[in-house]
């Protein structure tokens, strides 16, 4: 099962945070993670292995997005940052799109993504 992570500047930390928090799941056989640029960077430091995409105003997003059309990718985990204004935001608004589109369960915040998480435990 490949697992999209991405974090927004703002939630990083909460993200490295849950990561680590759901390391068995996540590290588990059979389990890829694929993320966007800094996001990944910060999983690698943590000692995951993380197939990184560009970043995500780089499009990193539209990367993932196109996994996800593919379908390579089957749960995206995408910690956004609701108050913050953001360059690239047709790229997330398309990638939450084709999650809904291609019906691949997709989580903004850290409390769905622990419930996705439980449901592939």
């Amino acid at each position: 099962m490949e697992i999209a992570i991405i974090a927004h500047d703002g939630k990083k930390e909460e993200m490295l945070a849950f990561i680590k928090k759901n390391r068995d799941i996540l590290s588990r056989e059979g389990v890829e993670l694929i993320a966007t640029g800094t996001t990944g960077g910060i999983a690698q430091k943590e000692g995951f292995e993380v197939k990184r995409m560009l970043s995500g105003p780089l499009g990193g997003d539209a990367q993932i997005a196109a996994r996800v059309a593919e379908g390579k990718t089957q749960m995206v985990l995408f910690f956004k940052d609701p108050l913050g204004k953001h360059a690239h935001e047709p790229d997330i608004n398309m990638l939450l799109r084709v999650c809904d589109v291609h019906n691949v369960p997709l989580a903004t915040n850290e409390a769905s993504a622990q419930l996705l998480l439980k449901a592939v435990e």
